[in-house]
């Protein structure tokens, strides 16, 4: 039987990973896996050498802090990939640490199938010499990244954004609403502060701050506010407003919660794409550790840091970054977005042609396709 090896370090590639997976059953190939991941690989049946779970962190300043328990696990996986050698590694996003999984893998003769790009079209591009150099193909979602790895002689395949299989836009809000088992006719404002520890603490609380101000001249709102997969219950402990403002906190699917609301201040990442996805109007919210974002400012090399807005390459939704995110800031593009209907609307329209460039949905199956033309035997 097949043995892969998957390395996944963020709950959205834990997700993507087990859809790919899910694919490959389906073309009737049987394996066994084991590596790092979170939930979804679990349920997959993967046996986790490294739970992805308590892993998250961004930024220069978090790696540096946990640099020994990154090392530590990165030793774990390698040692298990010498021991027990995979016919394939299937490595997915989280770059930095990937890449030097892939190290192993080349060194042991294991093709290696990247799945996500790093945004080397936005910040650090001589990356992709020492990609070519590990990765045997590079799945990527966007299809204007396919020409930065042609042109440099590493496959490629534009597989398309595997949000389109997660992701079914088919519920109504008022469904949405059935189903979470709230009021039909509120309005209601989605709280969406990012899937790691480190992003809830930067940004949570100024999201709490900025609802408290909307409730003093809309005092009928009401705010639903998804719990990260990632992130433990007891993390919200820490917060105390949670429990004095009307913010209901759901644990289940985060898509039907989005569904929900009228509009949503979230956290710069894959979330922006799904809130297109949804149709759902957005402000985009991020906080950085002052020293990562002195750094990150200077090697990024494009406008924007949302996923929404890069895709679209315009802005389509406000981004308040940093010094910018005030609760008052917040607050009042959210008033905008409740209130003015017509700058709703526009923001809906450039939502529209962010989803028109996601391609189509299969992903999932074509990752698997690829997975298979690299197997030393099909």
């Amino acid at each position: 039987m097949t043995r892969l090896m998957i390395s996944a370090g963020e709950a959205s590639g834990d997700i993507h990973a087990a859809a790919a997976l899910e694919a490959l059953r389906e073309e009737g190939i049987h394996f066994t896996c084991f590596g790092m991941g979170g939930s979804a690989l679990e349920a997959q049946g993967m046996q986790l050498e490294v739970d992805n779970r308590d892993l998250s962190v961004i930024g220069f300043v978090d790696v540096l802090r946990n640099y020994p328990k990154f090392k530590h696990r990165l030793e774990l996986l390698r040692t298990r990939m010498r021991n027990d050698k995979p016919a394939l590694l299937l490595t997915i996003d989280y770059p930095d640490f990937n890449l030097k999984l892939a190290e192993t893998a080349r060194e042991l003769g294991i093709p290696v199938l990247h799945y996500v790009s790093p945004q080397v079209w936005a910040w650090r591009s001589g990356r992709i010499t020492r990609i070519g150099q590990l990765v045997s193909h590079m799945a990527v979602l966007f299809p204007f990244e396919v020409s930065y790895y042609k042109k440099n002689n590493i496959p490629v395949t534009y597989v398309g954004h595997p949000l389109l299989d997660e992701i079914e836009d088919s519920i109504s809000p008022e469904q949405a609403r059935q189903q979470l088992g709230i009021n039909l006719d509120n309005r209601y404002i989605g709280l969406m502060p990012g899937s790691r520890p480190s992003e809830l603490s930067r940004i949570l609380p100024t999201l709490l701050q900025a609802a408290a101000q909307l409730l003093q001249s809309n005092p009928e709102l009401q705010f639903l506010m998804p719990l990260a997969p990632s992130l433990d219950e007891d993390a919200l402990l820490l917060y105390p407003e949670l429990k004095t403002l009307p913010v209901m906190v759901v644990k289940s699917n985060s898509h039907v919660v989005a569904k929900a609301c009228d509009c949503i201040a979230v956290a710069s990442g894959t979330a922006t794409l799904e809130l297109a996805l949804l149709d759902v109007p957005m402000v985009v919210v991020y906080k950085l550790n002052p020293i990562n974002y002195a750094i990150m400012r200077r090697l990024i090399k494009i406008p924007y840091i949302s996923l929404v807005n890069i895709v679209a390459g315009r802005e389509v939704c406000s981004e308040l970054v940093q010094s910018a995110a005030t609760p008052i800031a917040i607050q009042e593009e959210l008033q905008k977005l409740l209130d003015d209907q017509n700058y709703r609307q526009v923001q809906r329209s450039g939502l529209k042609e962010v989803r028109d460039q996601m391609g189509e949905p299969g992903a999932s199956g074509r990752v698997a396709k690829i997975i298979q033309q690299l197997l030393p035997i099909n």
